[in-house]
């Protein structure tokens, strides 16, 4: 695995963790850690040895934001060499990296997620909590419009109440208020928190088919925006006519044999050539 300058990356069992690695700025994002999270989920969907992804934080911090020590440069992004900033483009959005993920990805919020820090969070499939992290979506009292797609995300997410309410007070919150409104799955003890992700983690990539779970993930994402369960159909459909040639025969037969699956299919190169995942090419 690639080596980053401002992530330290784990690979077990088919799991790889990510952990942002700027613990002194308390994980702040800057053009660096930008320039590393795209590249590591640019290289996720061709890598068959990963099946999940896990992102969590070093020390005290999940991700404190933005790093704002730039001053107003610190909403810029730089060009190849540093040489000048640039406006912000759509394809230097870490969420429509992680949203483009053939891989489940999972975030373990260990510490302070604010801004960036929770927005990222939201296209990923499960975000678990420690006790002791506190979340907020900030924006407001930093004269900043919602970034990174979350006004799509959060209220699909939690409802257009609670995520207008988080948003127009922009105040902090613990993790019984990110477990009430629906953001986070579980809330765990802060020695807990990385374990219980690896532990479902590690569901994840037991015995199922790494092609079935990447077109799965891939299509409840794009439904979402779907106003009819016929566009659904439509597609998944032609989905299933494509398993059956491959990975179903094997999830059948091992069913039928009392034994552990061997799937044949591969996401780097077995991903039917129509559908969602597409953009993630």
């Amino acid at each position: 695995m690639q080596t980053y300058e401002t992530l330290l990356t784990e690979i077990d069992a088919g799991v790889l963790t990510i952990t942002l690695n700027r613990p002194d700025k308390l994980n702040a994002f800057n053009p660096a850690m930008s320039r590393d999270m795209l590249d590591i989920f640019g290289r996720i969907n061709a890598d068959d040895s990963i099946r999940a992804v896990i992102v969590t934080g070093s020390g005290r911090a999940f991700c404190a934001g933005a790093d704002i020590s730039g001053g107003s440069t610190s909403f810029q992004v730089w060009g190849e060499g540093r040489e000048k900033p640039q406006q912000r483009r759509q394809g230097d959005s870490i969420t429509t990296a992680i949203a483009g993920s053939l891989k489940p990805v999972i975030a373990a919020i260990n510490g302070a997620a604010v801004g960036v820090g929770i927005t990222m969070c939201l296209p990923m499939d499960i975000r678990l909590m420690s006790s002791a992290a506190r979340i907020g979506f900030v924006f407001n009292k930093r004269g900043m419009v919602m970034e990174a797609g979350s006004s799509w995300y959060l209220p699909r997410l939690v409802g257009m109440q609670r995520a207008q309410e988080w948003v127009m007070s922009a105040e902090i919150f613990g993790a019984e208020e990110a477990l009430k409104g629906g953001l986070v799955r579980s809330v765990h003890a802060p020695e807990e928190l990385l374990p219980a992700a690896k532990a479902l983690a590690r569901k994840f990539v037991t015995d199922t088919s790494p092609v079935a779970a990447a077109m799965n993930r891939q299509l409840m994402w794009s439904m979402l925006g779907a106003q009819d369960p016929q566009d659904a159909l439509g597609i998944d459909i032609s989905c299933i006519a494509h398993m059956a040639k491959g990975d179903a025969q094997e999830g059948v037969r091992s069913f039928m044999e009392k034994r552990p699956p061997a799937f044949p299919m591969k996401p780097s190169q077995d991903m039917p050539p129509f559908g969602p995942w597409h953009k993630a090419d």
